[in-house]
């Protein structure tokens, strides 16, 4: 595997302190295969002009961050452009004090593309929607941009787009800001470009200042956020793009708020988002939402305390030991022992080649520290990708600057307590789990 430095050392880094890298994630995605194509599909549903909205459900570290970066460099690479957030106190579906509207800022900053894959894409979609529509009356009329009257065309293209938006809720003033921008694009004007902009990103902070600046008497608020970005999934398709992909993770944040109603009013947001996406009201959207599984089905403080999300989302009559890819809610399942061997044996060969060193690990040392791993007590169910790789490259680290250490002494230094779990075992017929018991 012939990976540049660059990617290694961000795969490594990152990894190692717990954080989903941006980059290099082909190299080391093992399993999750079921779960991959599902939201695949849905994202093929997406660029046909349709709607879908998924929850993921996992444990801390058990993968729904990687599950999520994964597929948003999939959307990316297949035209769609992305926007991405993490739920906190201060940023919420709904709120009373801009924690909505902090919401949508962030979701805006982190709008990418595949050709602006880190964010702030905003004033390049715009640039591109504007150059395509040139590009389309050029073909379709057969001018030149230096032709008589070719502006005249590309007005009419223009409000042939914005008119399409101004039927929808919000639609007519969203339409307008667009017209202003590409007023600005043509008479060469910068400030009136960077108004326009401040005011899709949601900056200003009262009507009197957008009036002045813009002289439009509306801005986006806590209240109405959400129609917004039904306009920018719309406006991006008809600017060339596939469609638009919502990521919000950390869900467990509204869980965490203490006060009940306000959870309520958050939990009312997320329906309406969730409604409007089966239902047929939004258009080129996808939306994925990822929270722990007690965050979404605790029935005194999650998801389920809503009566109207808990109908929606619980499973049914025939829920059973057989995963349904296709409910709204995907619970991930604890990667195997055998795929974090793989993973283990991907990872070690990145630290070769980011610090130029020989294999530090046989594979009987590298199934050696998985069993450890797999082997703790409660591993079956609580054991996280997250505690394995960092443990991992841990001990990569300490072997690589310590080239006279054993691997089989450290493995076996007495630092961890193996105990027999049926997660992993020596015995292909496994004993009875409480063969102990005997009498």
């Amino acid at each position: 595997m012939n990976i540049p430095k660059r990617i290694a050392s961000a795969l490594t880094n990152s990894l190692k302190g717990g954080v989903v890298p941006r980059v290099g994630l082909p190299y080391i995605t093992v399993g999750r295969k079921e779960e991959i194509e599902a939201l695949v599909h849905d994202i093929d549903i997406v660029s046909q002009g349709g709607a879908s909205f998924r929850f993921i459900a996992g444990r801390y570290g058990s993968g729904k961050s990687f599950l999520l970066q994964t597929v948003r460099n999939y959307a990316m690479d297949r035209g769609f452009a992305v926007m991405d957030c993490d739920l906190s106190p201060e940023r919420r579906l709904h709120g009373t004090k801009g924690q909505g509207l902090a919401t949508y800022r962030e979701l805006v900053r982190n709008l990418s593309t595949k050709t602006r894959p880190d964010g702030g894409a905003l004033t390049l979609i715009l640039e591109r929607w504007i150059s395509s529509v040139q590009s389309s009356v050029v073909a379709q009329n057969g001018v030149s941009p230096q032709s008589e009257g070719f502006r005249e065309l590309v007005d009419r293209e223009i409000y042939r787009v914005v008119g399409a938006l101004s039927e929808l809720v919000h639609g007519f003033d969203f339409a307008r800001l667009l017209s202003l921008y590409y007023k600005a694009y043509l008479d060469g004007d910068d400030q009136l470009k960077a108004n326009v902009i401040k005011w899709f990103r949601g900056e200003y902070s009262s009507k009197s200042e957008a009036r002045a600046e813009l002289g439009i008497n509306i801005i986006i608020t806590d209240d109405d956020w959400y129609d917004y970005i039904k306009l920018f999934s719309l406006f991006l398709h008809e600017a060339g793009y596939s469609g638009l992909l919502v990521l919000i993770d950390e869900l467990v944040n509204i869980y965490k708020v203490p006060n009940a109603i306000t959870r309520q009013y958050n939990y009312e947001k997320l329906l309406t988002m969730y409604n409007d996406a089966l239902q047929g009201r939004a258009s080129y959207m996808g939306i994925i939402m990822c929270g722990t599984p007690q965050c979404i089905e605790d029935q005194r403080r999650g998801l389920y305390s809503y009566e109207a999300l808990r109908s929606r989302l619980a499973d049914g009559r025939f829920a059973s030991d057989k995963r349904d890819m296709m409910a709204p809610v995907i619970k991930l399942s604890p990667l195997t022992a055998e795929e974090m061997l793989v993973l283990a044996e991907k990872l070690e060969e990145i630290h070769c080649g980011l610090y130029d060193h020989a294999a530090l690990l046989n594979d009987k040392q590298r199934e050696d520290f998985i069993k450890l791993e797999y082997g703790r007590v409660g591993a079956d169910q609580n054991i996280t990708p997250r505690e394995i790789i960092r443990d991992f490259i841990q001990l990569l680290n300490v072997l690589c600057q310590h080239p006279g250490t054993s691997p089989s002494e450290l493995i076996g230094s007495g630092e961890f307590t193996f105990s027999p779990s049926s997660a992993v075992s020596d015995d292909a017929s496994a004993k009875d789990e409480y063969s102990e018991f005997e009498i």
